[in-house]
């Protein structure tokens, strides 16, 4: 994703999807995500079906400095990146800002 310019949808979902794999990827991160959701393992699939779930995993990266910072290192993202993804998803969000 290229710094200071707007995302398209898909390059914000593909933000949000990496986001959860990286989550994913580390049992810890995965259980607090879960935790602060209400979700379990068994019910992470139906969620994610949710047009909103995208915007949770965003949301949650962007409430965690320390996690949004790995992520984004770990991806070669500047940490900006992952609030356009989250306000491309939100339009609305976008607006009120």
């Amino acid at each position: 994703m290229r710094p200071n310019k707007s995302l398209s949808a898909a390059q914000a979902e593909n933000c949000a999807i990496t986001a959860l794999s990286f989550l994913a990827a580390d049992p810890e991160r995965l259980g607090r995500f879960l935790a602060l959701t209400g979700l379990g393992p068994e019910n992470i699939r139906a969620a994610a079906a949710e047009p909103r779930f995208l915007l949770s995993v965003l949301d949650h990266l962007l409430a965690d400095e320390s996690l949004l910072l790995a992520f984004a290192a770990n991806n070669n993202l500047a940490p900006e990146e992952v609030a356009r993804a989250r306000a491309t998803l939100d339009p609305d969000t976008a607006r009120e800002q």
